[in-house]
């Protein structure tokens, strides 16, 4: 009988871990991967966050050889700006004034390198629409905290999911894993 494969999940994030869990998928280890995330200059949403995924994903592999890593980076975007991963009130109050009353693109792109070294990427893409929101809304919001080191600075599962007027696309996704995308590229890779 041929030894189990182990499955990596790199990445800090719980929530990535919970979805996974959800779908039945209990990664072996959470092997987090220190990568540097500043933007390059001019790069566009989209190549941010196939660029992140693939050096997580690339990172984890090269510290444990013979594993399946899956690797994710989460963008928040408008237009062609990518929304920081807000580290303090004032960030996120930022990103919530620009947020308010319009529709913008979460975008995740799911890296998975296989044991012999192949590496898939998939990028998949929501779109998100926040109420106009009002200063009191907004200071609320704000007050609970949520906002810590999120993409955009809201967290859609939870008391943010009051203030989403509409979302197009994959909810997991808006969470931070895509599960549809993640399952279907795992058994790709066996």
């Amino acid at each position: 009988m041929p030894a189990k494969i182990p499955l990596l999940l790199a990445s800090a994030s719980p929530r990535r871990l919970e979805l996974l869990k959800q779908v039945g998928i209990v990664p072996d280890k959470v092997v987090p991967a220190d990568v540097d995330e500043a933007p390059l200059p001019r790069e566009i949403p989209a190549a941010y966050a196939r660029r992140i995924a693939a050096a997580k994903a690339k990172k984890a592999a090269a510290e444990h050889a013979g594993a399946i890593v899956i690797a994710a980076d989460t963008v928040v975007a408008v237009g062609r700006r990518i929304l920081p991963k807000a580290e303090t009130a004032e960030q996120a109050r930022a990103c919530l004034v620009l947020l308010s009353g319009r529709r913008h693109r979460v975008l995740t792109a799911v890296s998975i390198m296989s044991p012999s070294g192949k590496l898939k990427t998939r990028l998949v893409t929501s779109v998100v629409q926040f109420k106009r929101l009002s200063e009191a809304e907004m200071a609320a919001y704000l007050a609970a905290g949520e906002w810590q080191g999120k993409a955009g600075g809201y967290a859609i599962q939870g008391k943010a999911a009051a203030l989403i007027t509409f979302i197009s696309g994959s909810y997991s996704n808006i969470v931070g894993l895509p599960l549809h995308e993640t399952v279907s590229m795992l058994k790709d890779t066996g």
